[in-house]
């Protein structure tokens, strides 16, 4: 919804021995990682070492209709990427893979993440006359990694010497004449997994995207991990800081599909248990569960089965409203609110509701939402949302920089209640969050937006206040 984090990109590579047509894998690839990105969309293809691409605005059926897709050459690697700016505009030459061409060849790179000494790097480059031409993090990684080329022995020795320089999260995936390289960065901020198309080599950033093009899940790519994939042979080697690993807790409260495994774990199943947590945690006698379409669902069915309470929807979401964050003030997002959900007021009337839902960051949106179950004869409203109170800013690849931007910035439960107009407001607790994240396979998660306490260093520039925050809550009209 209007309010949520926007994960900022996912990628999706797929190295063939056979397939000439890679670009239509890389495709349906991209279409499965859709919601991680809906701004741009590009694919590049690799042609006996010469690389073609084609990018642009919009969403991925938009950009690939069937005569671009026709008229990319062909080509057994590929790499693909959808996109969210998470600062900065829409621009078409942010969209990605950024390609190259350098004294040793050529290369193309998709990267998910965000590196927090991006300013001091692009700094010294520029002053050592290097020209940009995007303001993303993904030509300073290209950058990075060249600069290092020129030294090293081979591809991957650049980008293990690249890994020493970048700091903060990011999953790759970079192309050169001869080889595909997927790589994460040393604490696992995000996601990136590997599979197999018969003979075929794929990378995306989640196991949903595998599924949909075919290909079986192998494994987690690990963090540090470099996997060089060429001529068909796959190795292995990796880099450490030392830093314990620490994956972006918010890929099982939001960013990633339902359907996909991450670390071993589903994420239906992660979110069906922090409903049944939130139900254990904070009861309240209600006739219905219901949820904010559609981040709330899988906590609502868990809150439900939980407390016996019938799950029963509440508003109905159109699927064919233009994408909202091409609307240039928040104001005129808010009110496509109005727009997106319509209440069923059959279902509302007369009730006592639990509304359930992943999370609340800026606030404005569940507000509103509020506002309309009772207009819509809503008796009470009880929220459950199935994280801890967001608080601080994200340094790793989120939309929020701005703290003053937070409904929890300092404000209590008790005040946020007041504000969204609900009845009663519970959070999932830190100590349940811990939880239901039992059993991954990675040993740490990145928790900072709830507590503060970051897996690495942030510098402090990076750390400065960008604006301040108005608060429209009360005086919006919806």
């Amino acid at each position: 919804m209007f309010d949520k984090l926007k994960e900022e990109c996912g990628v999706f590579g797929v190295y063939s021995k056979e397939l000439e047509k890679s670009a239509y894998i890389t495709y349906i690839g991209l279409a499965g990682l859709q919601h991680r990105g809906e701004e741009s969309a590009g694919i590049a293809v690799n042609t006996d070492g010469v690389i073609s691409y084609h990018k642009d605005i919009g969403h991925v059926a938009d950009v690939f209709t069937n005569e671009v897709l026709e008229s990319l050459p062909e080509g057994k690697m590929s790499i693909g990427h959808v996109k969210y700016s998470t600062k900065g505009t829409m621009r078409k030459e942010n969209a990605q893979p950024i390609v190259i061409r350098h004294k040793k060849g050529n290369l193309a790179v998709v990267s998910n993440g965000c590196i927090v000494n991006a300013e001091e790097l692009r700094q010294e480059l520029e002053e050592k006359g290097a020209i940009f031409t995007t303001t993303g993090i993904t030509e300073l990684i290209c950058h990075i990694i060249v600069r290092e080329r020129l030294k090293a022995k081979s591809a991957e020795e650049a980008v293990l010497n690249a890994m020493k320089i970048l700091k903060g999260s990011y999953s790759l995936l970079v192309m050169t004449p001869k080889k595909l390289i997927a790589v994460r960065d040393p604490q696992g901020f995000k996601p990136l997994c590997m599979g197999r198309l018969k003979n075929d080599i794929v990378f995306a950033s989640e196991s949903c995207a595998l599924d949909i093009c075919g290909a079986e899940f192998e494994r987690e790519i690990k963090p540090g991990e470099i996997v060089v994939v060429q001529d068909s042979e796959i190795k292995s080697m990796s880099y450490s800081n030392g830093l314990p690993e620490a994956m972006c807790v918010f890929e099982y409260i939001y960013f990633s599909r339902p359907d996909s495994i991450v670390e071993g774990l589903s994420v239906h199943e992660v979110r069906e248990n922090a409903g049944k947590y939130l139900a254990l945690q904070a009861p309240v006698d209600c006739d219905i569960v219901a949820s904010v379409p559609d981040s709330g669902t899988d906590a609502a069915l868990g809150y439900s089965k939980e407390s016996k309470i019938p799950y029963d929807v509440v508003f109905v979401k159109s699927k064919y409203i233009g994408r909202t964050f091409i609307q240039n003030t928040q104001n005129l997002r808010q009110k496509l609110v109005a727009i997106k959900l319509n209440a069923l007021k059959k279902s509302i009337e007369g009730k006592k509701i639990v509304l359930v839902d992943d999370s609340i960051v800026r606030g404005t949106t569940i507000a509103k939402i509020i506002k309309r179950l009772r207009r819509n004869g809503a008796k009470e409203v009880h929220m459950r949302i199935a994280s801890p109170m967001f608080i601080n800013i994200c340094y790793f690849g989120t939309d929020i920089d701005d703290r003053e931007s937070l409904i929890a910035n300092n404000r209590s439960v008790e005040e946020i209640r007041e504000l969204i107009g609900a009845d009663s407001l519970e959070y999932l607790s830190l100590e349940n969050l811990d939880k239901i994240t039992e059993g991954a396979t990675i040993s740490g998660f990145c928790k900072g937006c709830f507590t503060g306490k970051y897996p690495i260093e942030v510098p402090e520039e990076v750390k400065k206040p960008k604006s301040k925050f108005e608060d429209k809550i009360k005086t919006d009209k919806f």
